[in-house]
């Protein structure tokens, strides 16, 4: 049986080189990463074709209204396939308004405040709750 020992001093640098190089690359993959993230975003920052609403139907089938220049219009997406459903009147469209966009810390925060202790419901979903009734 082979036994890993660092008794001289050129096996901690070694240690320390191998590390070094490690997150040296790390910060490489990550640098590329956002590069080609900015990349895809700019390529796809036309203006002209906007996914207005998706609802999932099964497990590989969705419903998408989209805007394409200043129709609207309903598809649906399968596997393999993708299908014109119809023109939607603009008037008929109803839009939520404005979806804020949240860094992972707000999202991960507002998550942890919402999760209840054992078994108890949190006190502002029970007031939210009674004022429904």
């Amino acid at each position: 049986m082979m036994l890993l020992t660092f008794d001289s001093p050129g096996s901690y640098a070694q240690l320390i080189t191998v590390l070094l190089i490690f997150v040296f690359v790390l910060g490489i993959t990550a640098a590329t990463t956002k590069w080609i993230a900015n990349y895809q975003k700019q390529q796809g920052a036309g203006g002209n074709i906007e996914v207005i609403e998706t609802h999932r139907i099964s497990n590989n089938k969705y419903v998408q209204i989209l805007r394409v220049g200043g129709t609207y219009m309903a598809i649906a997406v399968c596997k393999d396939t993708v299908t014109l459903l119809g023109q939607v009147p603009e008037d008929q469209i109803r839009t939520g308004g404005a979806v804020r966009s949240m860094k992972f810390r707000e999202l991960f925060d507002k998550a942890a405040k919402r999760q209840p202790d054992a078994g108890q419901e949190p006190e502002e979903s029970r007031e939210h709750d009674e004022q429904k009734v």
